[in-house]
């Protein structure tokens, strides 16, 4: 009953002022503090008020009640914004979330998930995770109530600045040691591609450290693939891809944005939570001395860097295992490989069928799926989306696509091109050749494999087998 209810409503966290003590008081911080007075001879008074300073800037807020608050607020913008929230693989994770501390490691498309996943997980009766959230966001009014939210905040960098660091590195071992689900994007940033990006292991390597000094409670790293079928920032993206500057978050901004976003409307979600990596068994695997190395309290084992980087690489594989092919997908793959993204509405169709048939008989993983099985439904939808435009013709319909509308797919397309790169390869192959032998077809398949692999993040690891 006990781990139901932490699963449910998350141990219990001191008051914020209580926990900002013990991190400027831990050992780790005071080691830090000590060696910077001695290096810039600056009174250690002084530095524990900068530790201090730190510590409120980063730590969360959490309240119960303004989680409350926000699930009727983004329940109803949820509404206004998107036709539905298609969930997949709940069990799963309500199975793990009973005897392990979940760390959620979702896809980055936008800031929307961020609070996507918190509703997510809330309404399905399981505690909202500690977020760990850019500076950028911590704006007047919007930080508090991100923060009163359960989201912590955090540097770009930390370096040249070992105080912060250790205060940082504090705050995630004493919520890990206590429990506490927490959420990080392993690549750092947004998607402006909406390809998955190489991982940053900055977060990795704290969650492994901190697993190592208090290994009590199991962990499980959970990797949810968030898909989109139209990104709200998709003309920022655009934007930025073409050369214009990123702008900077303001309040302002923000809220003019919002007035824009609640007058659109963006599809549907899909959330896919896949295989989830159990942290003790993975290191198991990789470093099967890293138990001894915890009992001895080893500051920085031999192993962790190499072992740090092999976990980022498998978390992006498995986020792109779970993803989802929802028709703006499919459409996109198919239109935008055309001249002047124009098809004739039965070559479409076929089209379509193809990518359906090679998605259900030969799927990309376990957990890959499809949101829709019907060519004809999926055309329907991008129609009635305003994705495609259907022109009449006395000799078959034709279907195409605007400029504007186009770039907003690619990015969209981008999020499951990893799922076709096998079948376009091979038939890539036979478009340049008609014949060839079985034997050569492996042989040059297993030659150019590795490199789409580090590419897309493909999930196999040894040679792929045609």
């Amino acid at each position: 009953f006990r781990r139901q209810q932490e699963a449910a409503i998350g141990p219990d966290l001191s008051h914020r002022r209580t926990l900002v003590n013990s991190l400027v008081d831990s050992s780790a911080v005071r080691a830090a503090l000590e060696a910077t007075a001695r290096e810039e001879q600056v009174p250690l008074e002084k530095l524990e008020a900068r530790a201090r300073r730190y510590a409120m800037e980063i730590a969360a807020d959490y309240s119960h009640t303004v989680i409350r608050f926000l699930e009727i607020l983004l329940n109803w913008v949820w509404n206004r914004l998107y036709d539905g929230i298609r969930l997949y693989n709940m069990d799963r994770l309500r199975h793990v979330a009973q005897d392990h501390e979940v760390i959620y490691v979702p896809c980055h498309r936008s800031h929307i998930d961020y609070l996507l996943l918190s509703f997510v997980v809330f309404r399905n009766n399981l505690v909202p995770p500690h977020i760990a959230a850019g500076i950028n966001l911590n704006l007047p009014v919007v930080g508090t109530i991100l923060r009163r939210g359960g989201a912590f905040f955090m540097r770009r960098s930390f370096r040249g600045n070992p105080i912060y660091a250790a205060v940082f590195n504090e705050y995630m071992h004493v919520i890990m040691s206590r429990g506490f689900s927490i959420e990080y994007f392993v690549e750092g940033g947004r998607s402006r591609s909406g390809r998955m990006l190489s991982p940053k292991t900055g977060m990795l390597a704290m969650t492994v450290r901190s697993f190592l000094r208090d290994a009590q409670k199991p962990v499980a790293l959970v990797p949810v693939y968030i898909g989109y079928e139209k990104v709200i920032e998709a003309r920022t993206y655009i934007g930025e891809m073409t050369g214009k500057n990123k702008k900077k978050e303001s309040v302002f901004g923000l809220v003019r944005s919002s007035l824009s976003f609640l007058r659109s409307h963006f599809g549907q979600v899909h959330v896919n939570f896949g295989d989830p990596i159990v942290l003790a068994d993975y290191l198991d695997d990789q470093a099967p001395k890293w138990r001894d190395d915890a009992r001895q309290k080893t500051q920085e084992p031999d192993w962790l860097k190499d072992t740090v980087n092999h976990l980022g690489e498998e978390v992006v594989s498995r986020i792109n295992a779970a993803a989802v092919a929802n028709p703006v997908n499919l459409l996109s793959l198919a239109v935008l490989g055309t001249p002047k993204r124009t098809m004739d509405e039965e070559q479409l169709r076929q089209q379509l069928e193809l990518y359906l048939t090679l998605l259900q008989q030969a799927p990309y993983s376990a957990d890959s799926l499809v949101s829709e099985t019907s060519a004809g439904a999926i055309i329907d939808y991008g129609i009635e989306h305003e994705f495609l435009r259907r022109i009449e013709h006395p000799h078959g319909n034709l279907v195409t696509a605007d400029d504007v509308t186009a770039l907003q797919m690619t990015y969209v397309r981008n999020n499951a091109l990893h799922l076709f790169i096998l079948p376009g390869l091979i038939s890539a192959l036979f478009r340049h050749g008609r014949e060839m032998q079985s034997e050569q077809l492996h042989q040059v398949i297993n030659l150019l494999y590795p490199f789409f692999r580090t590419e897309y993040f493909l999930h196999w690891r040894e040679q792929a087998q045609v």
